[in-house]
């Protein structure tokens, strides 16, 4: 049975506050998206989708749209309201960043649409599952190899991390999760029976298979599995500066869908919580979360 409750006609804290009881009261993702979720699947936009539609249920109020694709033409244009020196130099006018998992927006009350969540997930790896099948290349059986040599395109997510750092530069958030599944991205030590013959050990500090170092360098080295949504404050002598922080999530497993939905659902009801007072009020409407 679906609970009601009212949304408070206060701004601000007050705003901020519904928001964050909101998220409490719903009861995580299996209350929201009840068994449908229960199952092992690494299609985020699925997942970004469904988390439009809870937030369109959830905030009537507010108007959201998901965009696939950001130009380079548009961030170099917020860039430059920001520093006349910024976002001056373009050489392809088709360029631009198209994150997999797409990008959510809220308009706010001066008609500007704002980013509350950025979704990405990754697969590379297979080592576990090939390994268990006693699946290997020539090349591999002639070295004497069991894991294959991990190879180098997960890279390719910072280009899109560093281009909405600079589309969000004038934010006091940066919402951007990235999901890394597979042997490439295990996080704990593990081992690995091969058909009648010995285990193979997959390491975390194994320098050929692990690839989770060359993706930290955009959330400043901190934990991952863990939400940075608000930018970090950090001081040094000459004054105050914001970090924008990426959430890094890894594990060698395909990740369970709840987890990845609470996440995402997480993720931007931070960024609304963030964004609360350039956001248009609620009145008295009621929103219905959770079963």
């Amino acid at each position: 049975m679906s609970k009601k409750k009212s949304v408070s006609k206060k701004k601000g804290k007050g705003q901020a506050s519904r928001l964050s009881l909101q998220h409490l009261k719903a009861g995580g993702v299996v209350g929201i998206f009840g068994n449908e979720a229960k199952v092992h699947d690494a299609d985020i936009r699925r997942f970004t989708e469904k988390l439009l539609a809870l937030l369109r249920q959830s905030f009537p109020h507010l108007e959201l749209r998901m965009r696939t694709s950001i130009s380079k033409r548009e961030i170099h244009e917020k860039l430059n309201s920001l520093d006349a020196r910024f976002g001056v130099k373009l050489f392809v006018s088709t360029a631009g960043i198209a994150p997999d998992g797409g990008i959510i927006e809220v308009l706010d009350k001066q008609g500007r649409w704002r980013v509350i969540l950025i979704g990405e997930s990754k697969h590379q790896g297979n080592d576990v599952q090939n390994i268990a099948a006693g699946c290997r290349t020539k090349v591999m059986e002639k070295k004497c190899q069991y894991i294959m040599p991990a190879g180098n395109a997960i890279e390719r997510v910072h280009k899109n991390i560093q281009e909405m750092k600079n589309f969000m530069l004038g934010e006091n958030h940066f919402p951007y999760v990235v999901f890394l599944q597979g042997s490439n991205f295990a996080t704990e030590a593990l081992t690995v029976q091969w058909p009648d013959g010995p285990l193979i050990p997959i390491r975390p500090s194994d320098s050929n298979i692990n690839r989770i170092d060359r993706v930290t360098a955009s959330n400043y080295g901190m934990e991952i599995n863990r939400i940075y949504c608000k930018n970090v404050l950090i001081e040094r002598p000459s004054g105050s500066m914001m970090l924008q922080v990426t959430t890094i999530y890894a594990q060698c497993d395909l990740f369970d869908s709840n987890c990845m939905l609470d996440v995402l659902w997480t993720m931007a009801l931070t960024s609304l919580e963030v964004l609360a007072d350039d956001l248009p009020a609620g009145g008295d409407s009621a929103v219905k979360v959770g079963k």
